[in-house]
């Protein structure tokens, strides 16, 4: 399947279930707690996409392109907020979209976005698109695997969806990765070009001819999380450190794994990763 047949497919990205449960419950209130609210979408890719998404829309009159949660949520009232997380995709921890643990995923996303915020605070990017960036860069894998399964059940017996050359071996084998969808999704949702360059490039930043530092940001971010999803150890995680993007971000293997927010030895409470 090619990415345009790809991207024509209805999708139906799945959100955590949990997630969908509180907010619902937080948005039922006579006056919801904003800060609740933001940290719940913030935690949930396909809910923050479709947040963005709606926020984005001309009718809302925003007078720029709405890049984060927070900035959505200003412009929708509680009726509508209800209305995008009650139809909602929801999923389970398996079976929703085959070959994909969304437990690990939704997992990996947030801390992939978390890592990517701290990063980009050192480099002086804007944090606000970083977390966005980092939160959604992963969707096209849901794609890839909702659209085509038979596929990317074949790619999957080579190499796991989450390890760290996944991106290589969907270039090499479909002509596009998960990146391009993730990009093309984001692209038709409205979000910034800068958030949307990012998507794109991440995989390979620096083979971007007008070099985008959110990349960069993001390109180190998902491998610090991939490496960790993975297991390895210090010995494995210093050679597969990519640094020339290190190099041009002036950020060192020592910088970006100090920057990481995540206590690994523990697994948070019921899928919630707030």
């Amino acid at each position: 399947m090619d990415l345009p047949t790809l991207l024509a497919q209805p999708l139906a990205l799945p959100s955590v279930p949990r997630v969908v449960a509180l907010l619902m419950s937080a948005l039922a209130a006579p006056e919801p707690d904003l800060r609740r609210v933001n940290q719940l979408f913030a935690t949930d890719p396909a809910l923050a996409a479709r947040l963005l998404q709606e926020a984005n829309r001309p009718a809302h009159g925003a007078h720029r392109q709405i890049a984060g949660v927070a900035e959505a949520l200003a412009l929708l009232d509680a009726g509508a907020l209800r209305a995008l997380v009650a139809t909602s995709a929801v999923g389970t921890t398996s079976g929703s979209v085959p070959g994909m643990n969304l437990q690990q995923f939704w997992r990996y996303s947030v801390h992939t976005a978390k890592l990517a915020r701290s990063l980009a605070g050192l480099v002086h990017h804007s944090p606000l698109a970083a977390y966005t960036a980092g939160l959604l860069h992963g969707l096209g894998e849901l794609a890839l695997h909702t659209a085509d399964p038979r596929r990317m059940e074949s790619i999957n017996t080579l190499m796991r969806p989450l390890q760290v050359r996944r991106a290589r071996l969907e270039q090499h084998l479909l002509g596009y990765s998960y990146a391009q969808v993730s990009a093309a999704l984001a692209e038709r949702w409205q979000l910034p070009e800068v958030v949307v360059d990012a998507l794109r490039h991440h995989t390979l930043p620096l083979d971007n001819p007008s070099y985008e530092p959110l990349a960069g940001v993001l390109h180190l971010a998902s491998w610090a999380a991939r490496a960790r999803e993975a297991g390895m150890g210090e010995r494995e995680m210093a050679g597969s450190f990519p640094g020339e993007v290190g190099v041009v971000l002036g950020l060192d293997i020592d910088v970006v794994l100090q920057q990481d927010p995540i206590d690994w030895r523990v697994q948070p409470p019921d899928g919630e990763y707030v």
